[in-house]
């Protein structure tokens, strides 16, 4: 890795660890800024680092540094939001792998971030399902799941996924040519 993508790399992580702060609270699942930093990642930095940059995030709040929504360390694991932080390190990679395969256009970037966005709710779902059925005790059906860890909580992530597709479209040409390498990656 280069200096540079490190540096970037590393202002992802804390970005995202910032916008884990920044809460509207809805019911089960908050609603934070973290997927606008994590898909940006994503844009801006490529598949490769996108995800690294989200990973090393994750890593640091499993350690112990209450940068999650939620606080930290490694029991977080049994939260059953811990699904959405999986989520957002595939869907960073997607996010980025989409956005850097051709040409940059909006179609190019809108596509990048809704499959990002389809990849965080699907593995927090299927997390919080599991995490609530075999260690919580206390299994939830598919309707509630889809209602209180979907339908409340997408309308913000929508918004949020038209904001860093342009975002990306008005910063990667920039990123594109003072870091070349870190938006080459995927």
């Amino acid at each position: 890795m280069k200096t540079r993508e490190m540096i970037l790399t590393g202002i992802f992580a804390a970005l995202t660890a910032v916008g884990a702060f920044i809460k509207v609270p809805v019911p089960v699942c908050p609603f934070t800024l973290q997927f606008l930093f994590t898909t940006l990642a994503g844009v801006l930095l490529g598949g490769k680092l996108g995800a690294c940059a989200v990973g090393i995030y994750v890593m640091l709040g499993l350690a112990g540094l209450p940068i999650f929504a939620g606080g930290g360390g490694i029991s977080y694991v049994l939260q059953p939001t811990f699904g959405y932080l999986i989520g957002f390190i595939a869907g960073a990679w997607l996010t980025g792998a989409i956005v850097h395969r051709g040409t940059l256009d909006m179609k190019r970037l809108f596509a990048g971030c809704f499959a990002g966005l389809m990849v965080v709710y699907a593995f927090g779902m299927a997390y919080y399902w599991a995490i609530s059925k075999f260690w919580l005790g206390t299994p939830i059906g598919v309707k509630p799941l889809f209602i209180y860890c979907f339908v409340l909580a997408v309308p913000g992530d929508i918004a949020l996924c038209i904001i860093s597709a342009v975002l990306g479209k008005r910063l990667l040409p920039l990123t594109k040519k003072h870091f070349p390498h870190a938006a080459k990656t995927v």
